[in-house]
């Protein structure tokens, strides 16, 4: 890491004073933290399973507000310094199915960042050999290198790293603080969470949470083990919880006087970041503009582009793109002969069941393409979220992507089935009708998959809600039970059921009516009668039905990744909110 010295001017000196997490409900996470981060330095937060440490390292980078004290950097608010910090999650922060340079290339022009910073950034920390490589085929330690390699891609001033050896041999893992000490050597603050006795020798200065999310003490490492009379990190984890225990500690078992750390008393803030009258001064304050990143227009353009990289090197996704259509094409072939729709011998019921599994067929490609594309992502999306990204555009660019494909694949299976005499013999005129209310169906399908993979967290959660989403559409599209047959309540639901506004549409434009009335079947009028006006209305205005729940959903989306990636630091009011 030769260049690293350039990497920045200085490192951010952190303070928090009093900082406190408390739930809506009253559950108190973290209480009154005080202590000051030092430039430059390692700083290791150490404690229990389940004594804040990373809800501390959250706050302390401005990524959960505190709903008491404060917190700053260089003596102003997180927020107020944007993107001049870096942070590293447990989750892997770059797509695994594109190759590691080429994905720090997509990470930089999202950021701003400099076009030579790719190469100085795996020249830096020693992952050059490995740029061509895909992100899914290093090794753990090299993709926590990796994840750092990204953040460094916008030269931070501070960077966080939360549990960043777990999971990694011993050897990696003193390879990484080997990268990180020199890190600290160039000027960059680092502070990062850990449970190895190994690591926290190796930090500057050592932070350690008691069971309770109290401040226990801060110093340098041979300090806090002198204050625990203890003789190494393992001792200390049991003189901590055994304290705590004794006493039902609710504020902290020591002071910290090293390090830049400034005990742990000191004053509140409210909510929002304000600081009470009577609390300490911050040091050093300084304010830094944010980076400037590319525009709404060019970040749809390029995470389209990214988009199409990885749908294209995706297996499975590219399975479910050629395999859904080839699927219902065979389906069709199995289940319905020829000429239902002929005049002379029409068959009502597979005619109504054609029309209804072609809307059923276009949803599903749409629900099935984009269950998978947001909840796969999530964590790259939360972290690229702190920096400049906008979430029209990346919801744009999942549409623009996708909705030309699914399009493509409802005017192969109109064409198979016409080309199978599973269609009627009719004009352009029809056709057109029908495959727009097929790519309206599919397009609201999308929506709704991606609003689905927006609320869930992994792909498996997104598997098993495939057939919570699509028997509702099948029971209540109107196909099998036709909508004035329903009970009340049935016909209640069947209006936010997409699929029944795309089999009218279907219905109406293939001319069910006409041929239900007058074709030589004699099925045909009692079926009628049971539809009733099902297909009397213009399929134009099931177009907007559909349109308008393809915005609804994707507004939705919009809203729900809008709560769980938020670009400020928010007080933390409720949810989860497990301490680690």
């Amino acid at each position: 890491m030769a260049e690293t010295g350039q990497m920045v001017a200085h490192g951010a000196e952190i303070h928090a004073v009093g900082a406190g997490l408390i739930l809506r409900g009253g559950r108190t996470l973290l209480r009154g933290v005080t202590l000051g981060v030092p430039a430059g330095r390692i700083t290791g937060i150490a404690g229990g399973s389940g004594a804040g440490k990373t809800l501390l390292l959250e706050t302390l980078a401005g990524l959960r507000r505190p709903t008491s004290g404060l917190v700053r950097h260089d003596g102003v608010e997180p927020t107020d310094a944007a993107l001049v910090f870096g942070f590293v999650p447990q989750d892997d922060i770059l797509h695994r199915g594109l190759g590691l340079r080429r994905s720090l290339e997509y990470a930089a022009r999202l950021r701003g960042a400099d076009s030579g910073a790719v190469d100085r950034v795996l020249r830096e920390l020693g992952l050059l050999a490995r740029a061509g490589q895909s992100v899914g085929t290093l090794s753990g330690g090299e993709r926590k290198r990796a994840g750092i390699a990204v953040e460094l891609l916008a030269r931070p001033r501070a960077l966080f790293l939360d549990e960043p050896a777990s999971g990694l041999d011993p050897a990696a893992g003193d390879r990484l603080m080997d990268t990180l000490a020199e890190l600290a050597a160039s000027g960059v603050t680092v502070v990062l969470t850990t449970h190895s006795p190994a690591h926290l020798d190796r930090c500057d200065q050592v932070v350690f949470l008691a069971p309770d999310g109290s401040f226990g003490h801060a110093g340098a490492p041979e300090e806090v083990l002198r204050h625990f009379g203890a003789r190494n990190f393992t001792e200390v984890y049991a003189t901590v919880a055994e304290s705590t225990e004794n006493t039902g500690s609710r504020g902290n078992t020591g002071s910290s006087r090293s390090c830049g750390s400034t005990g742990n008393g000191g004053g509140t803030e409210g909510a929002w970041g304000r600081p009470a009258a009577d609390s300490p001064a911050v040091p050093g304050a300084r304010r830094y503009g944010p980076r400037s990143g590319p525009g709404p227009l060019a970040q749809w353009l390029l995470l389209t582009r990214r988009g199409g990289e990885l749908l294209l090197r995706d297996r499975l996704s590219a399975a479910i793109v050629v395999g859904s259509p080839l699927m219902i094409v065979a389906m069709f072939a199995l289940l319905f002969r020829p000429g239902v729709f002929d005049p002379a011998r029409p068959s009502p019921s597979s005619t109504a069941m054609v029309l209804f599994w072609i809307a059923f067929g276009a949803f599903f490609f749409g629900l099935a393409y984009g269950l998978l594309q947001i909840c796969a992502e999530l964590a790259v999306v939360r972290r690229e979220r702190l920096t400049t990204l906008r979430l029209g555009p990346y919801l744009a660019s999942k549409v623009t992507l996708l909705l030309p494909v699914l399009a493509l694949a409802d005017a192969i299976l109109l064409g198979v089935l016409r080309a199978g005499d599973r269609l009627p013999h009719a004009g352009p005129g029809v056709y057109g009708t029908l495959f727009v209310t097929s790519a309206l169906a599919s397009a609201a399908g999308l929506a709704l998959g991606l609003l689905t993979s927006a609320a869930v967290s992994d792909p498996g959660q997104a598997a098993l809600m495939l057939p919570l989403l699509c028997f509702p559409q099948v029971l209540f599209s109107g196909a099998f039970v036709p909508v004035p047959l329903m009970a009340a309540a049935g016909q209640w639901l069947s209006v936010a059921m997409t699929n029944r506004w795309a089999f009218e549409a279907l219905g109406a434009g293939a001319g069910l009516e006409e041929l239900w009335a007058r074709g030589a079947s004699p099925l045909g009028p009692p079926l009628l009668a049971a539809y009733g006006d099902s297909f009397a209305h213009s399929p134009w205005s099931r177009w907007l039905i559909l349109a308008g729940c393809t915005v609804l959903f994707l507004l939705a989306a919009w809203w729900l990744l809008n709560r769980r990636c938020p670009t400020l630091a928010r007080p933390l009011v409720g949810g989860s909110g497990g301490r680690r």
